[in-house]
């Protein structure tokens, strides 16, 4: 009998995961991952902030508290055994008003039913002890909250499914895929392969290689871009963990904070622009199709409609630098403009329905013979193990 042959478009986290969880359920299949890059994680995990969440914010039973808090798991059991950096730094999620008090108990809740540990509510006082520079009048505290290095991870991934006798194909980009009964025929740098199961974890282009497949055109993916600063030199001790405000449900994303980084440093931020290309990483990257997509997107079209006002509010902290100060500063009264340096920006792969919800929870779909993971946003990198245990499992599911 012929070994099963299973494709994953992507060579990200998620892409990579996946594949390393095929090649332990079959082992007698053959894998091979397909990335249009040179190299893996060029993307949304290379530019990761590295925070390991805990799930604190995640609606209960949604598949985001769960597959995070299993993730999270397995991703520290993973890095403890490869020897990959972990830190427990802690995340401190701070009220700066009654309003927000209130936000912050709906917070605990969540947290104690998603089973987060640790979690503990903080007063004026306490949250001090925590971090020293940070103001407000109430705090909920997660120990749990950790970093790490998911490019480290991704290039662990890789090694595993290879050494699986897999393989990892770099500048394989998919520019066709013919479905034809339980049989995936895909075009990549000019070679046609055939697939028993195909699975497409390709990030900012999953909605657009999922078409290929026959998937339907929504959730459309609106690139936006997370720009960041970092403390100089010498302000570092500014922050002794994550430091986090209370999320607004109004608001579509969450404003800023301070993330400390594994390998050093603290990076305040991010505000959130639409990115001009759909790998924008820079104002003046502009991709005229790309952006021509994203107009003419009717779910793109409603969100702005919605929500222009919060879009000119982060417009604002992208041009200007004292703004974005004077918006970290309301959590760390001591930072002034002088304190940040830019910080190489990510760009986040948003998926949008078409009345202009951004949809929140993590979106998997099975056309045919192929699973096609339409949208991953944070926690997808905790949750990545996770996932791709659920993802596996529908892809070898007859």
């Amino acid at each position: 009998m012929a070994s099963l042959r299973i494709g994953v478009v992507g060579a990200g986290i998620i892409g990579l995961a996946v594949a390393r969880r095929l090649t332990e359920l079959r082992p007698d299949a053959v894998v091979t991952v397909l990335e249009k890059e040179r190299q893996i994680a060029s993307h949304q995990t290379g530019r990761n902030s590295g925070v390991v969440h805990a799930g604190i914010y995640y609606t209960p039973g949604s598949l985001k508290a769960q597959l995070c808090r299993r993730g999270a798991g397995l991703l520290r059991a993973y890095c403890d055994e490869r020897g990959l950096p972990f830190s427990e730094c802690g995340k401190l999620v701070v009220a700066l008003d009654a309003g927000e008090v209130e936000r912050l108990r709906e917070l605990e809740r969540r947290a104690q039913e998603n089973g987060v540990p640790g979690m503990r509510r903080l007063n004026r006082d306490e949250l001090r002890e925590v971090e020293p520079h940070a103001v407000g009048i109430a705090g909920l505290h997660s120990p749990t909250t950790a970093i790490t290095d998911y490019r480290a991870v991704a290039e662990a991934f890789a090694d595993d499914v290879e050494e699986a006798g897999g393989t990892v194909a770099l500048g394989a980009e998919v520019s066709r895929i013919a479905v034809a009964g339980t049989t995936a025929r895909v075009t990549a740098a000019g070679e046609v392969l055939e697939f028993d199961r195909l699975v497409v974890c390709a990030g900012l282009q999953s909605d657009r290689v999922s078409r290929l497949a026959g998937d339907a055109r929504e959730p459309t993916i609106v690139p936006f871009r997370g720009e960041y600063y970092r403390l100089t030199a010498g302000r570092e001790d500014l922050v002794r963990g994550l430091l986090y405000p209370v999320p607004d449900p109004a608001y579509p994303f969450l404003g800023v904070h301070f993330t400390r980084r594994i390998a050093g440093g603290v990076d305040v931020g991010p505000n959130a622009v639409l990115a001009l290309a759909r790998e924008g990483y820079r104002r003046r990257d502009v991709r005229l199709a790309d952006l021509a997509e994203t107009l003419s997107s009717p779910g793109f079209r409603a969100h702005a409609r919605k929500h222009w006002r919060a879009g000119a509010h982060e417009l604002r902290g992208s041009l200007l630098k004292r703004a974005f100060a004077a918006e970290a500063s309301r959590y760390v009264p001591e930072l002034s403009a002088a304190d940040l340096v830019s910080a190489p920006a990510g760009v986040r792969a948003q998926a949008v329905d078409p009345d202009g919800t951004l949809v929140d929870d993590f979106r998997i779909r099975r056309i045919g013979p192929v699973t096609a993971v339409r949208n991953a946003p944070s926690p997808g990198a905790t949750s990545s193990m996770a996932i791709a245990e659920l993802v596996a499992g529908t892809a070898l599911d007859d």
